[in-house]
């Protein structure tokens, strides 16, 4: 069952000889003013842009779901951690332009090249889980904690 808070919709396309002549939303959580409202204190509009733009991102980085590879992963467990890794890698590791914030003051870049106005940001730094872009290397030492044991009487 999904969460009660779950806001979601599609968009159903209609083709007619390879041209989209129309295009629905269906709500299939929530509701249609629901979702609306919290789409436009972004600015933002039903659309399939991010699902697209992660899908692609996924083909490119996950090796196993690519098309035509010659790649195999080794099962469901395979897979599995491939897609955990590109996770940590999309979320932590690579900053996204439209995350970027504006600094309050141009910084100098010790001689290469024009003032930086922009500072980077990753989707973890925009959640707050972390205060700046993580480097590949920082992601493979990182220790996870343990999780927490089931107390046994």
């Amino acid at each position: 069952m999904p969460l009660p808070g779950l806001l979601y919709a599609q968009v159903v396309k209609q083709y007619r000889r390879k041209c989209v002549v129309r295009v629905k939303h269906r709500v299939v959580f929530g509701t249609m003013g629901a979702i609306e409202q919290v789409l436009s204190g972004c600015g933002w509009k039903i659309n399939t842009a991010f699902v697209e733009r992660l899908n692609l991102d996924i083909r490119q980085r996950v090796a196993a779901i690519g098309r035509r590879v010659n790649t195999l992963c080794q099962g469901e467990a395979g897979l599995q951690q491939q897609l955990v890794l590109f996770q940590v890698y999309h979320n932590f590791v690579v900053p996204h332009a439209s995350l970027r914030q504006a600094c309050a003051e141009p910084m100098a870049t010790a001689g290469r090249g024009s003032a930086k106005r922009w500072r980077p940001c990753t989707p973890a730094m925009a959640a707050g889980l972390t205060d700046h872009v993580w480097s590949l290397k920082e992601v493979l030492l990182y220790r996870v904690p343990p999780w927490p044991q089931p107390q046994v009487r």
